[in-house]
């Protein structure tokens, strides 16, 4: 039920399906509540908190998947390559533990602090904390680790926390669907809260002069089971399965079309929480999966299951202005 109800919603922002106009009354109360939460965050009837280290906050302006884990992962090895030591900080959605904040590493499990988090801490190896609160979750990694920047994921909206550096992640092939906010469309944000942050990033083609393009891309398969590893092309042709429960598997499930991989889709929300039946089929075809749904599956695995890890290179323009901005506002 869950997973047609997000297919619809995802249909009627990116495809033109105009009975999500209906939503439109939702809509407009829905931006109302931001104003007036954008205000009082400005008058400071919300508080802010200002953390004792810079803040760096990777996010979007839509709902669903734009990239944004692979831009953490190659930002905390950047800033790690420039002298810093990186904590990150997410909310960690989809985690269901009962006190909050928690603390991310290789042991904790994705259905109490989320998928996402496991994901990140495992491959950064740099100290995490997540929670609704991140301000709360920045002070226990300050707490516990030696961090001198914290990066922020997805934490665009959470104008709780004050930060010294945002960057947006866009979709560059759904971009911002029909225009419109939740939930009449796909926007969190209006568009022209763009006007506002440090860099925007397209995953994909950058269409605008103050865009900048990045590409994802993953050449291996790595086996749930046994861990070996072997090459995509060692898949060319092979009918396989592919699983993706990501913002948008379509970008998956077109990174391994590019690689001549036959295969039958399967797609499932955001976020969802795996079963055995769901990664399970009635032949002895191999299963592809991406990274963060994998660290949902380990337990009940097979010798069938590979997960296809994936990284991203924004262009270089992106990366001599992060180097520019990270000398103005971060060692001013």
């Amino acid at each position: 039920m869950k997973k047609n109800i997000a297919r619809w919603f995802q249909d009627s922002w990116y495809k033109e399906m105009y009975i999500s106009s209906a939503f439109m009354p939702i809509s407009m109360l829905y931006d109302d509540v931001r104003r007036v939460r954008l205000f009082f965050y400005k008058v400071g009837i919300f508080k802010k908190t200002r953390l004792p280290v810079p803040v760096i906050i990777v996010g979007n302006i839509t709902v669903g998947g734009t990239g944004k884990t692979p831009l953490i992962l190659w930002l905390a090895r950047f800033l790690r390559e420039q002298g810093y030591k990186p904590g990150i900080v997410s909310r960690g959605y989809g985690g269901n533990s009962e006190t909050w904040p928690q603390w991310v590493d290789d042991k904790s499990k994705a259905e109490q602090v989320g998928d996402e988090a496991v994901l990140i801490a495992t491959r950064t190896d740099c100290p995490m904390a997540v929670g609704p609160d991140r301000a709360k979750a920045g002070q226990l990694l300050l707490d516990k680790a030696e961090c001198d920047v914290i990066i922020s994921d997805d934490g665009l909206q959470h104008y709780a926390l004050e930060r010294d550096i945002e960057i947006a992640v866009v979709d560059g092939e759904r971009r911002f669907g029909n225009g419109y906010l939740l939930p009449c469309g796909p926007l969190r944000e209006p568009i022209t809260r763009l006007n506002t942050v440090d860099l925007i990033l397209v995953n994909g083609v950058a269409e605008e002069e103050n865009e900048f393009s990045m590409t994802i891309d993953g050449d291996v398969a790595i086996n749930l089971l046994s861990k070996e590893e072997k090459l995509l092309t060692d898949f060319n042709y092979i009918p396989s399965h592919a699983i993706a429960g990501i913002g948008n598997p379509k970008r998956f499930f077109d990174l391994l079309e590019r690689k001549s991989i036959s295969m039958d889709c399967h797609a499932f929300p955001d976020h969802h929480q795996f079963t055995v039946e769901d990664i399970s089929f009635e032949d002895d075809k191999p299963i592809l999966m991406t990274e963060k749904d994998a660290v949902k599956c380990f337990d009940f695995a097979s010798d069938k299951h590979w997960y296809v890890p994936v990284k991203a290179q924004p262009q270089q323009q992106f990366v001599d202005k992060l180097l520019s901005l990270i000398k103005e506002k971060l060692r001013g």
